[in-house]
């Protein structure tokens, strides 16, 4: 998109001025002037003016240029030399899409020391590797890694560009995207070709996450989309797959950073990471209070698992906020999840959804948790819980024997 004054009509009359929630716009001379940096292309300007003097432009690559894009990217997101989980799961999605478009997968990986990181990458799916390594790059830092994975996107034009809504994710992707011009749909959780027209379906929760939209980018390339954590499985590791390791070389500042790490402070280790639990005993507002969350700590104990909890017993605060499952907490993947008193919004559902067995305890046998439970008791949770956990501690008790 770009934007522009019509100088022979802007006429000095100052309401853009007032309507631009960025201060992007001044005046020169009794004639309005843009400060590009500043400006979002948000339209806001555009709507204010009565006089036509304001032009917002959407363009759109022609078909010929789209068509020489070509192959799916994964970026690869790593701390301290380690690649992240979520990595292994864009490669799962990213080879599928891949072998839909019959096209190569290639990953991204960017640091210092990376060692045979670059390896795993190419057992669990991908062709090429870019490697990028240097001091310089062994922390994250966005300026110099949004120069770099721009750059290698308009040199070898990748047709989608995957990467996790992590906190690096979330901070390095739609730099890239404003660099190319391109769109970008973020927190994903499922993505498709289209059969008929081969783009990319991007689906996402919306609108609170009353709703599921699916979105897609026909008129510009890459197509781009974080996803979330734990929504897709991970690609599992073939140690007879071959691939290429493409080493990338930095050009003049490209790695230059108005910002530095000084320091790296881990999360403090009684903070919940219920998003690598194996198994999971959530409670929602059918708890009816803090004191009850008790009995799920029994049966998350008795199961060798975490507890979890929707956002309204959060939002109760009955439960700290490292608890919470869903569209604004944690997307987990366990094999076990145990939803005790919660309906099933689909704010909650798309943060467990993907476990491998769902038990759902609920008095109403009309609760939307049902639909996606594997097994489902229709009770009191005040009754059936103990029960559960005595009965767990009793077969427990007579397998030690």
């Amino acid at each position: 998109m770009s934007i522009e004054i019509v100088k022979e009509k802007c006429v000095g009359c100052k309401l853009c001025l007032k309507s631009c929630p960025y201060g992007a716009i001044s005046m020169e001379e009794k004639l309005a002037v843009i400060d590009y940096d500043a400006c979002t292309l948000c339209g806001a300007c555009v709507d204010s003016c009565k006089f036509d003097a304001i032009v917002l432009r959407k363009t759109h690559r022609a078909t010929e240029e789209i068509e020489t894009y070509s192959g799916v990217w994964v970026f690869a997101e790593q701390k301290k030399g380690r690649i992240q989980s979520v990595v292994f799961e864009l490669l799962e999605a990213g080879r599928r899409l891949a072998d839909d478009r019959g096209v190569e997968l290639a990953s991204v990986l960017i640091g210092s020391g990376l060692g045979d990181e670059a390896c795993q990458l190419i057992g669990r799916g991908a062709d090429k590797v870019y490697l990028a390594e240097s001091p310089e790059l062994a922390d994250f830092l966005d300026e110099p890694y949004s120069r770099l994975v721009a750059r290698l996107i308009a040199v070898h034009k990748p047709e989608i560009v995957l990467t996790g809504a992590t906190t690096i994710g979330r901070s390095l992707i739609p730099r890239v995207a404003a660099r190319l011009g391109t769109g970008l749909t973020a927190d994903c959780t499922a993505l498709e070709i289209d059969s008929e027209q081969g783009i990319l379906l991007q689906t996402r929760p919306a609108f609170g996450g009353n709703i599921m939209a699916t979105i897609i980018c026909p008129g510009h390339r890459p197509q781009m989309a974080t996803v979330r954590h734990k929504v897709m499985k991970e690609a599992a590791f073939d140690s007879a797959r071959s691939g290429q390791v493409i080493r990338v070389e930095l050009e003049d500042g490209e790695s230059a950073s108005r910002t530095r790490v000084l320091e790296t402070v881990e999360e403090a280790a009684d903070i919940v990471n219920i998003a690598e639990a194996d198994i999971i005993v959530s409670g929602g507002r059918g708890m009816k209070g803090p004191e009850n969350f008790g009995l799920l700590q029994e049966l998350a104990g008795a199961l060798g698992g975490a507890v979890g909890a929707s956002r309204a017993a959060v939002d109760s605060g009955w439960i700290p906020y490292s608890h919470q499952v869903g569209q604004t907490g944690k997307t987990v993947q366990p094999k076990v999840y145990v939803a005790c008193g919660i309906s099933g919004a689909i704010q909650h559902l798309v943060g467990m959804q993907s476990a491998e067995t769902i038990v759902a305890i609920n008095k109403d046998p009309d609760a939307p948790i049902f639909s996606v439970a594997t097994y489902g008791l229709v009770g009191d949770l005040f009754e059936v819980v103990p029960e559960l956990t005595r009965a767990l501690k009793a077969r427990r008790k007579n397998t030690t024997r």
